[in-house]
C-alpha cells in the first residue's frame, strides 16, 4: 500500500503537469498539445482506482456510520468484518469481467498516441485485485475467526435467499427495484459499509438475478462514469484546497476578516460566515472547508465566550450552504453528469449562495444580540492594512478561478491546474520571504488527495452503473411520467423536488444522489420550462440542508467531529440556522432569476 500511494501522488503530478502543460502550449504559445488530453485521461483512470484502493485502506469511503457508531464495540468490530467481506466478494466477481473488457479495449487506438485503450482500462482489474487484498488485510487485523465465520455465513445466507426467490422477484416486475435499491442498499449504508460497495453489490446482485445482461456491464458503466474528463477537476480541486491549507493562504483570509470584524459582538460569527465562502470557492470540498476554517477560529471565539455547540451548530449550518459556490465539486458533477455547462452553473452558483449566506448572518445577529458586549477593541488601520496586504495572493485566487472559468479562457479542469500553479507559485514566495512552509507535509498532502479524489471517483463509477440499471428496467420512465402529473406543475415539481433531495443528500452525500438521480429528473425540470442552472441550485441546496441537518445528515456529525462537540448538544442549536436556511432555499426555488439572472443570453 505504501507502493500505491507513491504511485498515486506521482500519478496526480503528473496529471497536474501534463494538464498546466497543455493549458500554456494553447494559450501562450498558441501551438495545443494534441495528445495532452489524451494522456491525462490514461493517467486519470489509474489515478481513480489507485486511490479507492487507498481509500478502502485507510477506511476512508464515504459511508454512514452515525447508526453503527451508536452500537457496542464488538457488534461494531462484527459489522467491519460483514462489511469487509461485502467489499470482498463484490470486486472478486468483477475481477474477470474487469480482466475481459480491458481484453476488448486493447483492439481499441487511441487516435493521438495511437496507444491501446486497454492500457487505460487496464487500472480497474488491477485496482479491483488491490481493493481485494486492502479488504482481506483489514479483516485479518480486525476481525477475529468466530466474527469472520458469522460474517461469511450471512453472506452465504443472504445470497441463497436471494437465488432461491428469484422466481418470486421476477413475478413482481419492477417492485423487485425495491427489493435491491432500496431494501439491499439500505441495510449496506446503515451497516457502515461504504456507499460506492454498496451501490456495486445492489447493481450487480440485481443484474445477476434479474437480467440477461452479462457482469461486464457493471464494469463498462462504471468506466463510462469514471473516465469522463471534466471528472478530472475533482482531484485537481482536492489538491488545490490541499495546497491552501499547507500553504497558510487560508488563514490570510481568516486574519484579515477577523481585523475587521473582531470587535463587533458576534464578529467572529460573521468571519467564520465569510471564511466558508470564500475557502468554498478555493477548495471545492466541504470537509476540506470546515478543517481550514475552524482550528483557526474556533480558540479565539470560545475565548470571546462563544459556546462550543453554538460554533459547530453555525459551521454546519455554512457548511450546508457552500455547495453552490464555485468551484464546488458537486457543480463540476452535476455539469458531468446533467449535460449541463459548468461555466453557467459557476456563475449561478454565486447568487444563491449569497442569499443563504444572508439568512445565516440574520440568525447570527440575532443570537449576537443576546450575548453580552464584549471587551476586544477595534483593530487600528495599520493592522487591518498589513493583514490586507497578507490576504491579497488568497482574495486573488477565488477571483482568478471565476474569471478564468466565466471568460471561456479555460476549462473547469485547466482552471484548477492554473489555481494549483498559482497557490504553488505563491507558497513558494512566501516560504522564500521567511514564512516557512513544512515540506515534510507535501507527500502526504498528495497521498491524502488521491485518496479522497478515488473515493469520490469510485462512488460516481459504480453510482453510473446503478443508473444505468434503473433506467434499463423502465423506472425512469415510470418516474417522468409521474413527477410530469404532480400538481402544481413547475411549482409543485420544485417542493417535491426540495424534499426530495433533503432526503437524499442526508443518507447518499451530494455526488452519489446527484448521480443516481440527476440524469432522470433533469429532463423532467426541462420539460416543464425550468431552467438547467435553477434547477441545479435548489437540488444542491436541499442537499445540502439534508446533509447537515440532524438526525440522519452525515456532514452534521462531520461537522460535530471537526469541532470535537458531541452531537447531543449541537442538534438543539443548529435547528434556527437549518429554518433560516430552508426559507431561503424557498426564495431561491421561486425567484429563478436570483439563480439565472447573470447568465449570457443564448
Amino acid at each position: 500500500m505504501k507502493a500505491v500511494g507513491a504511485v498515486a501522488a506521482a500519478l496526480l503530478v503528473a496529471e497536474t503537469l501534463i494538464l498546466l502543460a497543455g493549458v500554456i502550449s494553447r494559450y501562450v504559445f498558441d501551438n495545443p498539445l494534441t495528445w495532452s488530453d489524451e494522456l491525462a485521461s490514461v493517467l486519470f483512470s489509474w489515478l481513480a482506482m489507485l486511490g479507492a484502493v487507498l481509500a478502502l485502506h485507510r477506511g476512508e469511503h464515504m459511508r454512514l456510520t452515525a447508526l453503527v457508531n451508536r452500537l457496542p464495540q464488538r457488534w461494531r468490530v462484527w459489522l467491519e468484518t460483514l462489511g469487509a467481506l461485502v467489499v470482498c466478494v463484490f470486486v472478486a466477481l468483477v475481477i474477470v469481467p474487469a480482466a475481459q473488457h480491458t481484453i476488448e479495449q486493447m483492439d481499441i487506438t487511441t487516435p493521438a498516441l495511437q496507444i491501446p485503450d486497454g492500457l487505460r482500462v487496464a487500472a480497474l482489474p488491477v485496482g479491483a485485485v488491490l481493493m481485494l487484498i486492502a479488504a482481506l488485510a483489514r479483516m485479518a487485523s480486525h476481525s477475529s475467526r468466530a466474527q469472520l465465520t458469522g460474517g461469511v455465513a450471512i453472506v452465504a445466507v443472504l445470497a441463497a435467499l436471494l437465488w432461491l426467490t428469484r422466481p418470486e422477484l421476477l413475478a413482481i416486475g419492477n417492485f423487485n427495484l425495491i427489493v435491491f435499491f432500496v431494501v439491499l442498499v439500505g441495510a449496506c449504508v446503515a451497516g457502515g459499509i461504504p456507499i460506492a460497495f454498496a451501490f456495486g453489490t445492489a447493481t450487480l446482485s440485481y443484474i445477476a438475478l434479474m437480467t440477461q445482461a452479462p457482469l461486464g456491464i457493471v464494469v463498462s458503466r462504471m468506466d463510462e462514469g469514471m473516465s469522463n474528463m471534466i471528472l478530472l477537476a475533482v482531484p485537481l480541486f482536492v489538491l488545490l484546497g490541499a495546497l491552501i491549507e499547507l500553504s497558510g493562504l487560508a488563514r490570510t483570509l481568516i486574519d484579515f476578516m477577523a481585523s475587521l470584524l473582531g470587535h463587533v459582538r458576534g464578529g467572529l460569527q460573521y468571519v467564520l460566515l465569510g471564511a466558508m465562502f470564500l475557502v468554498s470557492g478555493i477548495s471545492g470540498s466541504k470537509a476540506a472547508d470546515m478543517a481550514a476554517v475552524a482550528p483557526a477560529l474556533f480558540p479565539e471565539m470560545q475565548k470571546r465566550g462563544s459556546k462550543p455547540e453554538e460554533l459547530v451548530a453555525l459551521l454546519a449550518s455554512t457548511g450546508a450552504m457552500t455547495e453552490t459556490i464555485p468551484p464546488s465539486l458537486v457543480l463540476i458533477t452535476i455539469g458531468a453528469v446533467c449535460s449541463v455547462s459548468i461555466s453557467a452553473l459557476f456563475i449561478g452558483g454565486l447568487l444563491p449562495a449569497v442569499i443563504a449566506t444572508l439568512a445565516i448572518a440574520f440568525v447570527c445577529w440575532r443570537r449576537a444580540r443576546q450575548q453580552p458586549s464584549i471587551d476586544a477593541k477595534r483593530a487600528p488601520l495599520k493592522t487591518i492594512a498589513r493583514t490586507f496586504v497578507a490576504a491579497l495572493p488568497a482574495l486573488a485566487l477565488p477571483m482568478l478561478i471565476r474569471a478564468a472559468v466565466i471568460d471561456g479562457a479555460a476549462t473547469a479542469t485547466e482552471v484548477s491546474t492554473l489555481g494549483v500553479a498559482y497557490t504553488v507559485v505563491v507558497a513558494l514566495i512566501m516560504h522564500l520571504c521567511g514564512r516557512r512552509i513544512d515540506l515534510k507535509r507535501v507527500y502526504p498532502m498528495l497521498v491524502d488527495a488521491a485518496t479522497l479524489s478515488g473515493a469520490i471517483l469510485l462512488i460516481i463509477g459504480l453510482a453510473t452503473a446503478m443508473a444505468w440499471a434503473l433506467t434499463q428496467s423502465g423506472f425512469s420512465a415510470t418516474l417522468v411520467g409521474a413527477m410530469q402529473h404532480i400538481p402544481g406543475g413547475a411549482q409543485g415539481f420544485l417542493l417535491i423536488t426540495i424534499v426530495t433531495f433533503a432526503i437524499l443528500g442526508s443518507v447518499l452525500e451530494g455526488i452519489p444522489a446527484i448521480v443516481l438521480f440527476g440524469p432522470l429528473l433533469f429532463p423532467v425540470a426541462r420539460a416543464l420550462g425550468i431552467n438547467d442552472v435553477h434547477y441545479a441550485m435548489v437540488v444542491i441546496l436541499a442537499m445540502g440542508m439534508g446533509l447537515f441537518a440532524p438526525p440522519m445528515g452525515v456532514g452534521f456529525y462531520a461537522a460535530c467531529a471537526i469541532g470535537k462537540v458531541s452531537p447531543d448538544r449541537v442538534v438543539a442549536r443548529v435547528w434556527s440556522y437549518m429554518a433560516a436556511l430552508a426559507i431561503a432555499l424557498l426564495i431561491i426555488a421561486f425567484v429563478p432569476w436570483l439563480s439565472t439572472g447573470f447568465l449570457p443570453l443564448s
